[in-house]
Order: C-alpha cells, then structure tokens, then sequence
C-alpha cells in the first residue's frame, strides 16, 4: 500500500473510490434514488478541478493498492467556516472502497492528512454523517465529537458529527520533541 499526492491524472479513479463509497456506506441511511444519481462524470469534472485549483493550503492525497490502483483517498486543508472557531485544519473527505477497509489503510490516510500540521496547524476536525459505520474508526484514532449539526442530503434531513483532534500529536504519533 502507498500514500501520495494526487494528480489530476488520478481525478476519474478518486471519482469511482467517492461514489462507491457513498452507495456502499450510506444504503439505507440515504434515499436510494440520490445514491444511484451520484455521477462518476461530475465526480470526476470536481476531483479534476479540485486538484488542479486546489492552492497550496490544500492537498488530496490516494491510497493505492500494490497493484497501483487508487482505493482510497483524503483531501484537506483549512478549516472551513463551520471548524473555523477551534479548529485550524479539516479532513473535507475520507473514503476507502470497502473491499480495502480494516486493513489499516483509512488509519494510514488519516496519519497522512495530519501533514496539515506540518503547515502549522495543530488541530483537526472532520464530519461524518450520524450513522456512517466509520464514527468509530474516527473514536479509535482519538477523535472526540466536538459537535452536531443538521442538514440535508437528498431532500432527507441528517445529522453530521463533527469529530475533533484538538492536538494531533497523538494522530500522528509524533511526540513534542519530534
């Protein structure tokens, strides 16, 4: 397994890796009809951009199989109006094909996307859907929910959970002294 930075070359494969994510994490918690409309072409017209446009305080980095395929993958950066208060950094995303899940690779893109400290900021958030199964990979990496908030996502109203890392020290593993 190998973790690296994104190109917009990989933009198609990340689209697959988010829209199979979403229908297998979210069957049942959202309609059916909005999982089916979910688009590989759309997918793939926002990664391109996103990667391409995305700055230097953002980054997207895959997770690819030892065959070179992209399974998995996690983007970031500052952290948007809703983290901003607490928060210096955000995980805007986080999917692994299932097939590649509890394996160690979600710890592994999450170790990965705590480069946002490398970059000065020290603290994390990332929210996660009430009901996506992953709510307790993000409390075994040390994530504490920090705070609730509704929305809605195919005209069904849902929760988000917003898990933080106040110090990333304990993600990353690295100590004070390096």
């Amino acid at each position: 397994m190998r973790i690296r930075k994104a190109v917009v070359a990989d933009a198609a494969a990340i689209a697959r890796v988010h829209v199979d994510s979403w229908r297998t994490t979210y069957r049942g918690i959202l309609p059916d009809a909005y999982l089916a409309a979910l688009s590989y072409e759309r997918g793939e017209a926002h990664w391109t951009s996103w990667i391409r446009d995305g700055g230097e305080d953002r980054f997207v980095l895959v997770a690819e199989d030892p065959a070179g395929s992209i399974v998995g993958f996690v983007s970031g950066g500052p952290a948007t109006a809703d983290g901003a208060t607490c928060h210096q950094g955000e995980v805007y995303a986080i999917y692994l094909l299932a097939e590649h899940q509890r394996r160690g690779m979600g710890t592994l893109l999450m170790r990965a996307a705590a480069e946002l400290q490398a970059r000065g900021m020290e603290s994390l958030l990332v929210w996660v859907l009430a009901g996506n199964p992953a709510q307790h990979f993000y409390q075994a990496l040390g994530g504490r929910e920090h705070r609730r908030k509704a929305t809605e996502r195919g005209a069904v109203p849902v929760e988000e959970i917003a898990y933080h890392w106040p110090d990333l020290a304990p993600l990353t593993g690295l100590t004070a002294d390096g």
